[in-house]
């Protein structure tokens, strides 16, 4: 069944049936004269079609919306010659609908919604006159030297929702203007020249430059929730599974993102994130009402069914102004040319908004991303996992599916940059449950440059690169990388929010806003994650009105998250809001107690200090301690000098961790160490700076050298223990081995 877009024209003869039954022959004859003499010459000469005569009336499809209103004109100027010469008895005058729509073509005979449009408007014309829909109104309103009268929306019979209507003003005066429904002449005709005034000084200076804008009328637009982009704007509606088997939900959400991501590296569009779109879907809308919430001028929706070796996908681009469609397919292939109808899709989508492509975008639209189909459906599984803030087993899962892909392709560079991604979160994160930090950095640097070998604007290497930069301090070389990842793919959110992050820690605060609310615009439903960022990018940029309701939203998501409860306790106080600043402190202190102030100034070395000081100022205005389970050792009883030093030399202790656990430290004489729990066994260095023992073990806290104390034990907490050595990570109470 074959779909495509036309502009449909439907004439009916007023009072037929009365005047054939005063003249049945002539009036036959008369219809007949005037089809061949008048209709069928003008439909000829606008390239139009005649599908069909139907008794008093007919039917003709049209390529072009625009010439099927000035074959209108046309026919209806040349019969008001023809009847100022003929006496009324004797009249055929013609009602004309014209309307723009998807039509379904079976044969020669075309039907659909659109046809039934058409021909309840023609019903809406004056005898002689034309009648247009919307749809219609949207893309000739400036074509033609007509004028148009607006009757509003109008509710048809068998057309579920109202149908704006204009009648066309066949009038000289009233060209280029719309005016509301006409109840005194002279007083449209005067609107009608000052609309035409205005329209030439505003709608001729800007409308040639945006094509996209000429059918957005204010009735249309005034319900979007964010004003349209300055290019063409689409959704990706998540392309929905037909066939039922739900081991192929990947495949279907696979594509959705893949055609999200391809349209992302266009930068002549404007295409709505992945989570805001799969947000979106889920609740029952109109493509209208979708398009509206999201802010974007057009949708893409599809379907894909795959029954063993074939693929059959529907596909149709929506105008959701106008509620049009502008572009169907459906593809009935092999799974081997999955990429082939992607390539297809996203180049009809192009061409149908009439987007030009930069020579760079072009090759990296050009380029697949595999050869190799079993390593993209792992990638696929991979990506529906999902990674930040995840749990181990989530991580393990989706790692697991990622190395699957590149065992089968080693040049597979997309499942490079997902196991990039996955490490730079556990390395920046400080998750040491699935690999020590040193590892988690060094898989996410050797992943990442692997990924931009295989293709140098891989986004997500880029953006991962930026991330690792910044933590190490070079500051200068991740704004690149994050520029790079923007350019890469000027459509994608995450690209544009980590931008946001490092210019927000460069202290770089307003270019930071403004990334951000680009990166929100995108991805206007963000996933909670997000919504943490963005709070965070907010927050260092002292914007804390806007940073907490973000964060709060991301609370709800994510209870148990460190970085949600730290940074709201923090915004909090900052504000002023002392009583929920303790609040979200006590909670992190609940879910991690050994929460401290010093802790954080090691994980964040790398801010600056203003934005450092800005940070611990709030959290210890919130109540989070100086040092783990709040420790306050007395300086009378800390051990310094020689005592500190014969502790660390030739030594082992043996003790308890304030939680409970066993541990065992030995230390040589040559300043190495050696430490053992049920849980952890890792290696290090110590030395002794300003009476503080600084220890540095490999792979564990982002091999930062950290710095503590070391106590006389003068609590009642483990009394059989001679020492205290508190750190920012831990608090032991042990004693020296017997030699």
């Amino acid at each position: 069944m074959e779909r495509h877009l036309a502009a449909i024209l439907i004439a009916d003869v007023v009072g037929y049936s009365r005047l054939s039954q005063i003249d049945e022959e002539g009036t036959r004859f008369r219809f007949q004269r005037d089809m061949k003499d008048i209709f069928e010459p003008q439909i000829a000469e606008h390239s139009g079609r005649l599908v069909k005569t139907m008794g008093d009336g007919m039917l003709v499809e049209f390529h072009s919306v625009v010439d099927a209103l000035r074959c209108a004109v046309e026919v209806q100027q040349q019969k008001a010659k023809q009847n100022a010469a003929v006496p009324p008895d004797q009249r055929l005058d013609f009602r004309i609908g014209v309307n723009l729509g998807d039509i379904i073509v079976e044969g020669e005979d075309i039907h659909g919604d659109s046809v039934n449009i058409a021909e309840r408007i023609q019903t809406l014309a004056k005898p002689g006159g034309i009648a247009i829909s919307g749809a219609a109104y949207d893309q000739v309103k400036t074509k033609l030297s007509v004028g148009y009268v607006s009757l509003g929306e109008q509710k048809v019979k068998s057309i579920g929702e109202p149908i704006r209507v204009y009648h066309v003003v066949l009038d000289p005066a009233a060209a280029g203007s719309t005016a509301g429904a006409r109840k005194n002449l002279r007083r449209w005709r005067f609107q009608a020249m000052i609309a035409t005034v205005v329209f030439l000084l505003m709608a001729g200076a800007a409308l040639w430059v945006q094509p996209w804008a000429l059918i957005q009328t204010p009735s249309t637009t005034n319900r979007f929730a964010y004003p349209l982009p300055d290019k063409p704007s689409v959704a990706v509606l998540p392309f929905i599974n037909v066939g039922g088997d739900k081991e192929h939900d990947h495949l279907a959400e696979g594509l959705t993102d893949d055609l999200i991501t391809e349209l992302s590296k266009v930068s002549g569009l404007f295409v709505i994130a992945r989570h805001s779109v799969f947000a979106i879907a889920n609740a029952p809308a109109k493509v209208q009402e979708v398009a509206a919430e999201l802010g974007v001028h057009y949708v893409l929706e599809g379907s894909l069914q795959r029954a063993g070796q074939r693929l059959r996908i529907n596909v149709k681009l929506i105008d959701a102004v106008t509620g049009l469609s502008l572009w169907a397919e459906r593809y009935d292939r092999q799974y081997a040319d999955l990429f082939a109808v992607q390539d297809d899709v996203i180049g009809k989508i192009i061409s149908a908004l009439s987007v030009k492509l930069s020579e760079g975008e072009r090759d990296q639209l050009a380029r697949i991303p595999t050869n190799n189909l079993e390593a993209y459906d792992y990638y696929l599984r991979a990506e529906q996992e999902g990674v930040t803030y995840s749990d181990v087993e989530t991580y393990r899962r989706t790692l697991s599916y990622y190395q699957k892909a590149i065992d089968l392709d080693p040049t597979f560079a997309n499942a490079h940059a997902g196991i990039a991604r996955v490490a730079v979160d556990v390395w920046r994160n400080d998750y040491t449950f699935l690999w020590s930090a040193a590892v988690a950095r060094k898989i996410a640097y050797d992943a990442a440059g692997q990924a931009l070998k295989l293709d140098p604007d891989n986004a997500r290497a880029h953006t991962v690169l930026a991330l690792l930069q910044l933590v190490d301090g070079r500051d200068v070389e991740a704004m690149d990388s994050a520029r790079r990842a923007v350019a890469a793919q000027p459509s994608d959110a995450e690209a544009f929010s980590n931008l946001a992050l490092i210019l927000a820690h460069t202290g770089r605060h307003d270019e930071a806003i403004a990334e951000m609310e680009r990166a929100l615009r995108l991805d206007p439903t963000p996933p909670p994650s997000f919504q943490l960022l963005a709070g965070i990018v907010f927050y260092m940029a002292r914007e804390n009105e806007r940073a907490i309701p973000l964060m709060e939203a991301a609370r709800e998501a994510l209870p148990n998250a460190e970085p949600v409860h730290e940074y709201l306790a923090a915004a909090y106080t900052t504000t002023g809001d002392r009583q929920h600043g303790t609040q979200e402190a006590a909670k992190l202190l609940e879910l991690f107690p050994d929460t401290n102030l010093t802790y954080y100034s090691y994980l964040y070395d790398y801010w600056r200090e203003d934005d450092l000081q800005y940070h611990l100022t709030g959290l210890r205005a919130a109540g989070i301690p100086e040092w783990p389970f709040g420790f306050e050792g007395k300086e009378a009883d800390r051990v310094a000098g020689s005592e500190l030093r014969d502790l660390v030399s030739d030594k082992t202790w043996m003790g308890k961790h304030r939680n409970g656990t066993d541990f065992i430290q030995h230390f040589d004489k040559a300043g190495n160490t050696a430490y053992r729990s049920a849980n952890t066994s890792i290696t290090g260095v110590v030395e002794i700076k300003d009476d503080r023992l600084c220890e540095t073990f490999g792979g564990s806290f982002l091999d930062r050298m950290v710095c503590g104390y070391v106590y006389r034990n003068m609590t009642n907490q483990n009394p059989a223990a001679q020492y205290i050595h508190v750190t920012p990570q831990a608090l032991k109470f042990f004693s020296p081995a017997p030699a």
